[in-house]
């Protein structure tokens, strides 16, 4: 039996504070988002750019959070979607706006450092809003790219600085100064201690920068439907990152 407005009311209330705000019978979990109706916003800014039909596609959500994509690409039809985030206050969000949305989604607590142990690729992987709060974000690139990515990887990243791209040269003499003080040269900045009010929020890339760790990474920037929204899919790593990762199509 379905439940009551009341209930999801007071399941809201009591799994909350929310950072989703999602739709769950008419009920929002976060009405008062400082970002007004987020992710929504968002997402209506790139859905178009992916496939309304998904059909017989695998998703992995990574960083879940309340789990609004995992249920955008379910009702989109995918056969399998899973959704990790190491928060486990998170995944209990997630796993009850599944519940009420009807939707059959699976959540799992896990580390993106890990999702080697997951021993399988996906069609899509989403990877939004994470790549700032981690220690070590090219890292978590890496392994996304060597790991999980079968087809596409939709990526998302908070920027600040300059909205345009350096091109880049293949090598810089060491006198050269001057490089590091233009605001398109990718920049990475890093947060000590707190930025937003949130103590997680590590770096803050410049455009160019995400742009160049995603092809270092080994990622071919394919689209960029949103100012900060990425389609990336396998490309050949940076030649000069010291690793060989393979070709789509074939095994890690």
């Amino acid at each position: 039996m379905p439940l009551s407005s009341i209930e999801i009311r007071r399941q809201i209330e009591a799994l909350g504070p929310w950072f989703h705000n999602i739709d769950l019978a008419g009920v929002a979990t976060a009405p008062d988002h400082f970002l007004g109706n987020y992710p929504y916003v968002k997402w209506q800014k790139f859905a178009s750019a992916i496939p309304t039909d998904l059909s017989g596609k695998s998703v992995l959500d990574i960083g879940c959070n309340a789990g609004f994509y995992s249920i955008e690409m379910k009702q989109r039809g995918a056969d399998r979607v899973l959704g990790i985030d190491f928060d486990e206050v998170y995944l209990n969000q997630a796993r009850f706006a599944a519940q009420v949305a009807d939707m059959d989604i699976e959540f799992r607590r896990l580390s993106v450092y890990d999702v080697g142990a997951l021993g399988e690729r996906f069609d899509i992987v989403l990877f939004m809003g994470v790549l700032y709060h981690l220690r070590h974000p090219l890292l978590a690139l890496d392994l996304i790219r060597e790991h999980v990515t079968g087809d596409l990887m939709v990526f998302q990243s908070m920027q600040r600085g300059s909205t345009e791209a350096a091109a880049l040269e293949k090598n810089y003499p060491f006198w050269d100064y001057q490089l590091f003080n233009e605001p398109d040269f990718p920049k990475l900045h890093f947060i000590e201690h707190c930025y937003a009010d949130d103590p997680t929020n590590w770096w803050v890339p410049n455009r160019a920068c995400v742009e160049a760790m995603l092809r270092s990474a080994g990622f071919e920037i394919v689209g960029h439907p949103e100012q900060e929204v990425y389609l990336c899919r396998l490309a050949e790593k940076n030649e000069n990152d010291g690793a060989v990762y393979p070709a789509k199509g074939k095994s890690a």
